[in-house]
């Protein structure tokens, strides 16, 4: 399933698909199909001096997708893009400016307090840093108890093998009940994160850079673990990374995100095969290929510059002070959506032209 925030420019099918799946090119708020969709989500953060506010920073800036059951979206960019304060704002932990989060059918900006708790049972989030998520003083058993307290969960003698099932489930034995944090490594910290978040029967997940601090072996453990996860008990993930080889393992759909906007969205098959946006190609040039022929031919896109102030963006498209197909034209106006396939968008006007010699490097 591929969406835009409005229809693609260019002409074509409004199907895509993942798998064996025929999916709709855009769902509507509310639709069965799609577990979440995200309506035009701004986020922006004013910067005073004193009790003058002098600018204001863009973190997202009219972002919009759906996402359907039981599938990971990957969300990829460089740091500073608002991959992690677009995963706070979904989950309502972060206030946003103007837009609008659904789920599960319900407009979460317009539930209370009570519901909004109610709501938190089938929406949960793993941080980054899972050792600093857990409370040091308390035991495993009591944090994943904690979480089941939260919302009047298996009460009595329901709750110990409650949490006997929970460390089975993310392949931990049941004495790790009795274990404090410190005693965890990495992977069986982020472990337990994932344990709380299954516990209350979670069935969307936002993952923060969830393997970025753990070892390559145990990154493969860990996103392995997940798939399983997500095959059993179908859920649905957000996977916010930056590390678009990981994203390429996990995801069935990718956004690519570029200055708080998503400047292309594609199934995972069509981005690798044929990225459109002159930023996802110099991104994927970055990723390392895992045969050492290949590597030596490949040649690599570096991108001149860095990100421009989110306080005062380029204008038009805001990718173009650093793109090697940038043209006068490009800024003029923000580019809208432009299709590029069936299940395949991006915003760029210069879609299908070459990328020059220059700016490349062996």
């Amino acid at each position: 399933m591929v969406v835009a925030p409005e229809r693609p420019a260019a002409a074509g099918s409004n199907v895509g698909s993942i798998g064996d799946r025929a999916l709709p090119l855009a769902a509507e708020p509310g639709d069965a199909e799609a577990i979440l969709r995200v309506e035009h989500l701004s986020v922006h953060f004013p910067v005073r001096q004193g009790v003058v506010h002098t600018r204001t920073v863009r973190a997202l800036d009219d972002v919009s997708f759906s996402l359907p059951r039981g599938v990971t979206l990957g969300i990829a960019g460089e740091s500073g893009c608002g991959k992690s304060t677009l995963g706070f704002a979904v989950m309502m932990l972060q206030k946003v400016t103007s837009g609008r989060v659904w789920f599960a059918g319900s407009d979460l900006g317009r539930l209370d307090r009570r519901a909004m708790r109610q709501m938190r049972r089938r929406m949960q989030i793993v941080f980054q840093d899972s050792a600093a998520s857990l409370n040091p003083r308390a035991q495993i058993g009591g944090i994943l108890a904690q979480a089941l307290d939260i919302h009047g969960l298996f009460p009595g003698r329901e709750r110990a093998p409650r949490i006997r099932a929970l460390l089975d489930m993310v392949g931990l034995p049941s004495n790790f009940a009795e274990r404090f944090p410190h005693q965890l490594s990495g992977g069986q910290a982020q472990r337990v994160a994932i344990a709380r978040a299954l516990a209350v029967g979670a069935e969307l997940i936002v993952f923060d850079e969830p393997v970025s601090a753990l070892d390559v072996s145990i990154q493969a453990q860990i996103v392995n673990l997940l798939q399983s996860l997500q095959r059993e008990l179908r859920l649905t993930y957000l996977f916010i990374s930056h590390d678009l080889s990981i994203v390429r393992h996990v995801s069935d759909l990718v956004a690519v995100m570029y200055l708080g906007r998503i400047v292309e969205f594609a199934s995972k098959t069509a981005l690798y095969a044929n990225p459109s946006h002159p930023y996802s190609r110099a991104l994927l040039s970055a990723v390392p290929v895992p045969d050492p022929v290949l590597e030596r031919e490949r040649r690599r896109i570096i991108l001149k510059g860095d990100l421009p102030d989110p306080t005062n963006p380029p204008s038009g498209c805001a990718f173009r002070t650093r793109c090697p197909l940038a043209s006068a034209e490009c800024a003029a106006q923000p580019p809208a959506p432009v299709a590029t396939g069936s299940d395949h968008w991006a915003r760029c006007i210069r879609i299908g032209a070459d990328l020059p010699p220059t700016g490349t490097s062996p």
